[in-house]
């Protein structure tokens, strides 16, 4: 089948593996243009333009698609049977979606019509949901609002994290998309009405520990945002990311924010606790909590947090 692809992160690169080995022609990929990157800021192409050049398919950048006239017309010009998306980052006018004969698939990660929208893989731990997954569909004017192809699912534990489910969906994806192009063309589910929820662009700022919440949720939010954007505390003064973190056994009945012991066990709200096991000072790679505290003790009664 003649194709595009359409992507950018480490997310949408095993599909495109998976594409070119099920014999495919892809005649071009969309990626984000190079970003400087690393000390000396020099240009950087994306996972997936890197693993283009590997496979040797010749990579577009454009910075933007809208109002792209000239970019349009050489995509309709390409003829293809079907353009595959996934991460890639920009909107695609109606005129890109309706170009190719099959139109445009996207691989979104998760089960729709729950967690539209930029971070589904992080969304979904932060909430607590039990499953997630990847849906293939059949891509609209909307935001993942288009029907809906396959999908498939994968429990989520406690010990799930943001780097583990991302990996698992990645290659999900790769799996279903090859299976949806091996299919028929069909119009799909339309998405349910009831159960829609959207998760807009992660900051910095969401990676704040708020101490006063449940040990429970704090866990959750360092297992969905690490290693991006992150979450962090103070000590001292510093910022303190974090790294890993468990809820800890018993209660613990002092100020939220407060290290309780010598192993970085600190209370949480409503009398629960957090044991921090991975933590980063400044200038400094990420450690062990027993080399981090071989380094600068800790004592019970420390307070955590603020700016």
């Amino acid at each position: 089948m003649r194709l595009a692809f359409m992507g950018t992160p480490d997310f949408a690169v095993p599909a495109l593996r998976a594409l070119h080995q099920a014999g495919h022609d892809i005649v071009t990929v969309y990626s984000q243009p190079p970003r400087p990157a690393g000390r000396g800021k020099k240009l950087r192409p994306s996972p997936v333009h890197l693993a283009a050049d590997e496979l040797g398919i010749p990579v577009r950048t454009p910075l933007s698609l809208r109002r792209n006239a000239e970019e349009h017309a050489h995509f309709r010009d390409l003829k293809l049977d079907a353009a595959v998306v996934a991460a890639y980052g920009l909107i695609l006018p109606v005129e890109m979606l309706d170009a190719p004969a099959r139109g445009c698939l996207n691989i979104h990660a998760s089960l729709l019509p729950r967690w539209r929208g930029a971070a589904p893989i992080q969304a979904a731990i932060l909430a607590g949901d039990s499953e997630s997954g990847v849906t293939i569909m059949q891509m609209d004017a909307g935001l993942d609002t288009g029907a809906m192809l396959l999908r498939d699912h994968v429990a989520l534990t406690d010990h799930t994290t943001a780097t583990t489910l991302h990996d698992d969906l990645a290659a999900m994806g790769g799996r279903l998309i090859v299976d949806v192009l091996a299919q028929p063309p069909h119009p799909g589910t339309p998405q349910p009405e009831t159960g829609v929820t959207y998760v807009q662009r992660l900051s910095r700022e969401d990676g704040r520990i708020d101490w006063t919440r449940p040990a429970a949720e704090i866990d959750r939010q360092v297992r969905a945002l690490t290693p991006w954007p992150g979450t962090f505390t103070t000590l001292d003064g510093q910022v303190i990311k974090i790294g890993a973190a468990g809820v800890a056994q018993g209660n613990a009945q002092a100020t939220p924010g407060t290290v309780v012991d010598d192993g970085l066990r600190v209370a949480c709200g409503g009398g629960t606790a957090l044991r921090i096991t991975r933590l980063q000072r400044p200038g400094r790679g990420m450690m062990e909590a027993a080399d981090f505290l071989r380094g600068q003790a800790v004592a019970a009664g420390t307070r955590l947090g603020g700016a």
